[in-house]
């Protein structure tokens, strides 16, 4: 499924198109694709809210598959073995971030379905150092959204600092946030989840969630931490005032629209704001064996390939109640 021009989901822009099976190169495994993932960056991609590097793309960065064959140089992994591709693709390796594990921030770093083509598709190169081992506990399909949706919901809850017996809310409850909050409960913090849609309320609840409400709506007691997942500048000032004082704020997402104006003494009492750039290999690692030990839970939507602006249209309505997956094959 092919992006040659970004246009609303609705409206269809992604394309069918044969191709030849692409080779890799030095370094590069080809990767059978199984299952990929849908997220709203493929649907910021789709629709042009942030800059494409270049056209066509074939999105998708959340993808399960098996190796068909290794490039020159690569020979980590055999044949058939069960890998997973995330949006990292590639950094310098030598730059100051890479070289102190922030490689997540490197000026040159490349990623999949937007520098290069992604999972939405039968095949996919990608670099054999920057593919993971999928753990035998899930499926290709109950894999795919762990390779985004839960690696970036788990560099957020890092960065927000948040500790065992921590008051952790959750701002936007999707993909990412269903798989936090398992996560945040299994190292033993109490979860709020604040959701316009009673649906992924009742998911929240179901997955362990101690409060669940819409945004605006005063939860049980002030948060130490909170992490947004929705694209909303809005949500900003009400989850600031969610916090006690001294909290953290972490936004995971990459594409926002805008913050409104607002009152200082939102970030006043030494709260702070910070925001989650991409993903670090050792955030994938450790996150996926963190979600085997604890054995999270994923909530999919299962969309055959051919479907996929309609997962997209369903993900922009707000319509999944957990992870949009491509089945490929």
């Amino acid at each position: 499924m092919t992006l040659a021009e970004p246009g609303p989901v609705e409206k269809g822009p992604l394309r069918m198109l044969e191709r030849p099976v692409p080779e890799p190169g030095p370094g590069d495994v080809l990767v059978r694709v199984r299952a990929c993932g849908a997220c709203h960056t493929d649907l910021h991609v789709a629709e042009g809210e942030i800059p494409l590097p270049r056209l066509p793309i074939v999105p998708g960065h959340q993808v399960v598959g098996t190796i068909e064959r290794s490039g020159p140089g690569a020979s980590r992994r055999p044949a058939g073995a069960r890998v997973g591709v995330a949006w990292l693709q590639g950094t310098c390796g030598a730059c100051d971030f890479c070289r102190r594990g922030d490689e997540n921030l490197c000026d040159a770093a490349r990623f999949t379905g937007y520098h290069a083509d992604g999972g939405y598709a039968e095949y996919m190169v990608a670099p054999e150092e920057f593919v993971y081992d999928i753990p035998d506990a899930y499926s290709d399909v109950a894999a795919a959204p762990l390779l985004c949706a839960g690696i970036i919901g788990f560099r957020a809850l890092r960065i927000s600092g948040a500790e065992p017996g921590d008051r952790v809310a959750l701002f936007g409850f999707g993909g990412s946030a269903h798989i936090t909050l398992q996560i945040a409960r299994h190292r033993g913090c109490e979860v709020y989840v604040f959701t316009r849609s009673k649906a992924h309320r009742r998911l929240a609840l179901s997955l362990g969630a101690a409060w669940a409400g819409a945004a605006g709506e005063a939860a049980p007691a002030p948060a130490d931490r909170a992490i947004l997942f929705a694209p909303a500048g809005r949500l900003i000032p009400a989850a600031l005032r969610a916090l006690r004082k001294g909290a953290t704020l972490a936004s995971a997402v990459i594409h926002m629209d805008a913050i409104p104006e607002m009152d200082y003494g939102l970030l006043f009492d030494e709260r702070v704001l910070r925001t989650v750039t991409a993903s670090t290999r050792r955030d994938g690692r450790d996150l996926l064996a963190v979600a085997a030990a604890a054995r999270v839970r994923v909530e999919t939507e299962i969309f055959p390939l051919t479907e996929a602006n309609r997962a997209l249209a369903r993900l922009k309505a707000g319509r999944v109640n957990g992870s949009a997956v491509l089945q490929v094959a």
